[in-house]
């Protein structure tokens, strides 16, 4: 199995290509089942995790074509010849319940296991249940599998709703479901990240009629019939906030090539806070700390668009050389922080209690072999070694191929001594 090691690096300098949306085009992929027309994504990430959801959309019938290297992705479901989304696949990635909308508003029914994914709470499904049957469907959990119907196998209903949670999954579930229910659709309470922005858009270019997109309250008016686009992913924010921590924890200047701010206007604001300079450029960004320290900073992680769950783990990287005492709360997901006892290993002096870890700053991080927990968590450990002494091997790299592109690859251009090892 494959290992990172990372040595202290320092100072990094270059550019960094900011790469299309892992968590837009997850969504993006299950909306060609809307349609029978073609529906092609440019700008597409090269992950494993698109990999698997081109497995699930296959299996359903679904014809996929990687073009460009991967960075396109045609995809055409004309011809569905099943609407069953078995465990086998549904079990590597928590998106895969994607298919259930869409499947649901083209073929009246849909057999969909319960998802997998990364092991950082438990994320249930009522929320997307309690969505779709506001729009008419018919629901239940038999040996593992949710087995959704339309009345008489017709068209979805359009139905109002409110979300108890802001649900990325459950909103991206309800609008492409709503997009072919007959009549008015509103869903109230829902998330406003920028990839539903995203959805919306490509949405919109294959005939939908919808509004509110990026507000707490979305309207969608049902349409006969949804057409084949083309659309292009929008920049993944969450690859951009990891790799703008880069120099700030091993100094140096770096430029994001297609970073965006007001994307990541909470993590910015915390990085500002905290002493770094981000300057808009005419590609990107150009990121690097003014002190040689960085002050500690409070983070509590929110719905968007509050400081991203996504970054906790980095962020709290950063702090373990901070100055001072900070306090990071996390108020998304329950067991995300599994990284803290990987960072500790490496000398930081971190204390968990439940939903809040308190971590005082420390000189210098040591080396060590540590283990990934989960995505996030795997990046956050490479991050700390960019300023550890020594050499940091970590292990169970496979979660970090479902959401970095080319990660060795790319901090290696700005001068990051890295590299993948068996």
């Amino acid at each position: 199995m494959d290992s990172i090691v990372v040595e202290e690096s320092g100072p990094l300098n270059g550019k960094i290509p900011i790469a299309g949306a892992k968590n837009a085009c997850l969504t993006l992929m299950p909306a060609t089942l809307l349609s029978d027309e073609p529906v092609t994504l440019t700008n597409a990430p090269r992950l494993s995790d698109i990999g698997t959801m081109s497995l699930l959309l296959q299996s359903l019938g679904v014809e996929v074509e990687t073009l460009n290297e991967g960075l396109v992705l045609a995809l055409s479901s004309h011809a569905l010849k099943t609407t069953r989304a078995d465990y086998d696949i549904v079990r590597k990635m928590r998106a895969s319940n994607l298919v259930l909308g869409p499947l649901l508003a083209r073929a009246g029914e849909a057999i969909v296991s319960l998802p997998g994914g990364c092991a950082i709470g438990a994320r249930p499904m009522d929320l997307h249940i309690s969505a779709l049957r506001a729009l008419g469907a018919e629901i239940e959990l038999k040996d593992g599998y949710l087995h959704a119907m339309t009345p008489n196998k017709g068209r979805l209903v359009g139905g109002t709703h409110k979300l108890k949670f802001a649900s990325v999954g459950a909103t991206e579930n309800f609008i492409m479901a709503a997009c072919l229910a007959k009549g008015r659709s509103q869903l109230k309470n829902a998330a406003m990240e920028p990839e539903i922005v995203d959805l919306v858009k490509c949405l919109k270019s294959m005939g939908a009629n919808i509004s509110g997109e990026g507000t707490k309250t979305i309207t969608i008016n049902g349409v006969e019939k949804l057409q084949g686009a083309t659309h292009s992913v929008v920049m993944d924010r969450i690859e951009l906030g990891t790799y703008m921590l880069a120099p700030v924890i091993a100094g140096g200047e770096v430029e994001l090539v297609g970073g965006q701010m007001e994307l990541l206007e909470a993590f910015c604001n915390k990085l500002m806070e905290a002493g770094v300079e981000i300057s808009e450029t005419a590609n990107g960004l150009t990121v690097k700390r003014k002190l040689d320290k960085i002050n500690a900073v409070d983070v509590t992680t929110a719905v968007y668009p509050g400081f991203p769950t996504d970054l906790q783990a980095q962020m709290m990287a950063l702090m373990c050389t901070a100055s001072g005492v900070s306090t990071l709360e996390e108020t998304i997901f329950e067991n995300r922080f599994m990284h803290a006892p990987e960072l500790i290993r490496m000398g930081a002096q971190i204390d968990v209690q439940g939903g809040i870890a308190r971590v005082k700053g420390v000189q210098k991080l040591k080396g060590a072999q540590v283990m990934a927990t989960d995505l996030r968590a795997s990046v956050s450990l490479i991050l700390a070694g960019l300023a550890a002494q020594g050499k940091t091997r970590v292990s169970r790299v496979y979660h970090l191929d479902r959401g970095y592109e080319k990660l060795v690859e790319k901090l290696e251009n700005v001068g990051a001594k890295i590299e993948r090892v068996r």
